[in-house]
């Protein structure tokens, strides 16, 4: 049985993430395996599929998995593993981990313990536990894997959503202590993990990406200070971000790309 790409989103059932699930099956032919932590698979099965007419069901595969568990991200692992026989080689094509939470501290006494933890949970440490439990799914060296137009396998595409305020560089105006400090990590871990698929020589690239000012609960509290044409709707961010992850090549990797195809600087 020849190779076998499929699309990975995580988690993938609100705002950004729920959108370019969705872009994915529209735009693609992709399986798409989307991670949920929800208790009723069917209900986040409808309301993915929901406004999505024309798109075949059965490429949507869910996988439970919570991201303050790292036994639920073993367990999703090895269930996206068992979905294939034996004889297929299934490989990550497309990634999009998007996990992602917001605390917007704006000075040292607004600082809590319990919710520093919490985002270094979600911002950093899942995204570390994802590549250890799924980067044994991206085609290993000197694999046949998908031919691309030169006669190699498709390079893959590794993707974290992180943030602006991620860069050391560009903080000119401080505050959101525990966003900045997570995002900053996690393009640190975006880095060192690119630097491993390259060590191992394994096709694929990792990547971040800055979405820009996005209409989710995430971004709610500061609607009202961005200006109209920078806040953007879910479907529009998902679609400008898929575009740009499509259009980066191996000279792209390591770094961290924004909405337009600017880079971040570190």
């Amino acid at each position: 049985m020849g190779a076998t790409p499929f699309a990975l989103v995580c988690p993938s059932t609100r705002g950004l993430s729920l959108a370019i699930t969705r872009h994915l099956l529209r735009t693609t032919d992709l399986p798409v395996f989307a991670t949920h932590r929800s208790r009723d698979a069917q209900d986040v099965r409808d309301n993915i599929l929901s406004p999505l007419k024309n798109v075949n069901p059965d490429r949507l595969r869910l996988l439970h998995l919570d991201l303050t568990s790292e036994k639920t991200m073993a367990s999703a692992a090895e269930e996206l593993s068992k979905t294939y026989p034996n004889d297929a080689k299934p490989y990550l094509h497309t990634a999009f981990f998007c996990g992602g939470v917001l605390h917007p501290e704006r000075r040292p006494t607004d600082l809590d313990r319990e919710v520093v933890e919490q985002t270094f949970q979600i911002n950093v440490i899942s995204h570390l536990l994802l590549m250890k439990h799924f980067s044994r799914f991206l085609s290993p060296p000197a694999s046949n894997g998908d031919k691309g137009r030169a006669g190699k396998p498709d390079l893959a595409k590794w993707v974290h959503v992180s943030a602006r305020v991620g860069s050391i560089s560009d903080n000119r105006l401080g505050g959101w202590f525990s966003y900045r400090a997570s995002k900053a990590a996690l393009n640190q871990a975006i880095h060192t993990f690119d630097l491993y698929l390259q060590q191992k020589k394994i096709p694929a690239i990792c990547i971040g990406t800055h979405p820009g000012t996005v209409k989710t609960e995430l971004s709610k509290e500061f609607w009202g200070g961005v200006p109209e044409n920078k806040l953007f709707e879910p479907e529009y961010a998902a679609e400008k971000l898929v575009n740009v992850v499509q259009g980066l090549d191996e000279k792209s990797r390591g770094r961290i790309w924004d909405w337009a195809g600017k880079e971040v600087p570190p």
